[in-house]
């Protein structure tokens, strides 16, 4: 194989796109990959990517970079047509990248400002003032962090799930260093695994659900071997954790106004795209963005409550607890807290990707990964690579390579692509953020020191996928 392939090899790994579309819809008969317009945007977006992993070191955010990179790689891309005699195809094919981005875009924020508003709303602080307060033993609190980041990631997303669980952990033990990594290592293992069978645990099942890949339930079918991908390395590691109780710590946080009833809203948003995707057959985003209509109707109600609180207490009133009122609710704040530079950078990344698509090296690289590997070692390598960059990226590029394989071997991408980034603490975005809470104790050097122990628990739930399906290499 020569260079130029080997670096098609390993870039196609790293190309987010949903674009699915356009990839088709680009002319078999036109393969811009080896002139200047395609090794260009190549080296282009390979520059950019860089830029993207170094983002702790340089500071700088993500989605910078790929922004400009897609600018440029589309223009790139038109100029290749143009020359080609085509004036019509450029526009066509953004235009279809742009439809997959709007999808995805609208989703993710009716999605995140549910999540702010239950943040909002001290949810999760209740949860994680509950947990500190009942004098559990440390593997205890091992566990039971552990199985509750798994079992509530599928519902909301990882990261979250990630952050209040950890947020458990620092709080009943800041001070054992060992418990502290230990059990950072435990919840970015449990939140991936959890989110990898669900449509709604993580953007990659996100993007498989709603490419058709696989419908809302088989995912499920995914369970046993994710469960059995977390309980592995944490039956390792519970071993090397003494049985010591640390004292309880009292911290009573109460849900606001609403805070419950916003749970309740959230689960059947989820419903209502379940049912708008499956039986009306439109996108899960438009059931998304109606459950979002309806928490901004319920946000009103709260403002009008919040703001006759906060005048009482301003005006003298005392409040039943005592304390000042909170400022006027507004859904519109939980609106802007939402991740915009991850959401920049999805379009980045899938301009990127559609306008590589559309010079020809998708189809190139599923040639190379898929026929000449074959599904079952490009899907295990597919979460190898994982962990080296975010899973994102990765499970883009098989979307927009499309290639042709059975339900359980795109199920199985969907696992190893959501829980290899486990396999490092830089593979997902539960464990940079970790890496952030528990600075100076949970570190990528500490995750490495484990990684042996969550590459068995790999490798056993590959094998129990197997195992269920009955499938062969």
């Amino acid at each position: 194989m020569n260079m130029h392939r080997m670096i098609l090899l390993l870039t196609a790994l790293l190309l987010p796109s949903a674009a699915l579309a356009s990839a088709d819809a680009v002319p078999s008969t036109v393969d811009f990959t080896t002139t200047w317009f395609g090794i260009s945007a190549l080296i282009l977006f390979v520059f950019a990517y860089a830029l993207v992993i170094g983002e702790e070191a340089l500071n700088l955010r993500k989605s910078k970079p790929v922004m400009v990179a897609a600018g440029i790689i589309w223009v790139l891309v038109a100029l290749a047509f143009n020359a080609h005699g085509d004036v019509t195809s450029a526009h066509s094919l953004v235009q279809h990248n742009i439809l997959e981005y709007a999808e995805l875009l609208l989703f993710l924020l009716s999605a995140m400002t549910y999540v702010n508003t239950m943040e909002e709303r001290n949810v999760f602080a209740a949860l994680r003032g509950y947990l500190v307060s009942k004098g559990l033993s440390l593997k205890a609190i091992f566990w039971l962090t552990g199985m509750l980041a798994f079992l509530i990631s599928p519902i909301a997303d990882n990261l979250t799930t990630a952050l209040v669980m950890a947020a458990v952990v620092m709080a009943v033990a800041r001070d054992n260093t060992k418990f502290v990594t230990l059990g950072c290592i435990n919840i970015v293992v449990a939140a991936n695994a959890g989110g990898a069978f669900s449509p709604f645990g993580d953007i990659t099942t996100l993007m498989v659900w709603q490419n058709g890949a696989v419908q809302f339930q088989e995912f499920f079918a995914l369970f046993l071997p994710s469960l059995v991908n977390w309980l592995v390395p944490a039956a390792i590691m519970v071993m090397f954790l003494p049985d010591a109780i640390p004292a309880s710590v009292s911290e009573k946080v109460f849900v606001k106004r609403g805070g419950f009833i916003i749970i309740v809203m959230f689960l059947a948003t989820i419903v209502l795209a379940v049912l708008f995707h499956s039986l009306l057959h439109l996108p899960s985003m438009l059931g998304m963005m109606t459950g979002l209509g309806f928490l901004k109707l319920y946000g009103y109600k709260l403002k009008r409550a919040s703001i006759a609180e906060y005048d009482d207490s301003f005006s003298g009133k005392t409040q039943l607890d005592g304390s000042p009122a909170a400022a006027p609710f507004d859904i519109y704040h939980q609106l802007q807290r939402s991740e915009w530079d991850t959401l920049m950078f999805f379009y980045g990344v899938i301009l990127c990707v559609g306008g590589l698509g559309a010079l020809g090296y998708l189809n190139l690289t599923s040639h190379l990964m898929y026929d000449q590997l074959g599904a079952s070692w490009a899907n295990i390598l597919v979460g190898i690579m994982s962990a080296i960059v975010d899973n994102i990226p990765v499970m883009f590029a098989v979307l927009s390579m499309s290639p042709d394989m059975s339900v359980n071997q795109w199920l199985l991408v969907t696992l190893t692509a959501g829980v290899g980034g486990s396999l490092l603490s830089i593979g997902s975005a539960a464990g940079v953020a970790l890496m952030g809470q528990a600075r100076g104790t949970y570190t990528f050097f500490e995750h490495l020191k484990w990684s042996w122990a969550v590459l068995l628990g790999y490798i056993s739930s590959i094998a129990t996928h197997y195992w269920l399906t009955g499938m062969e290499f």
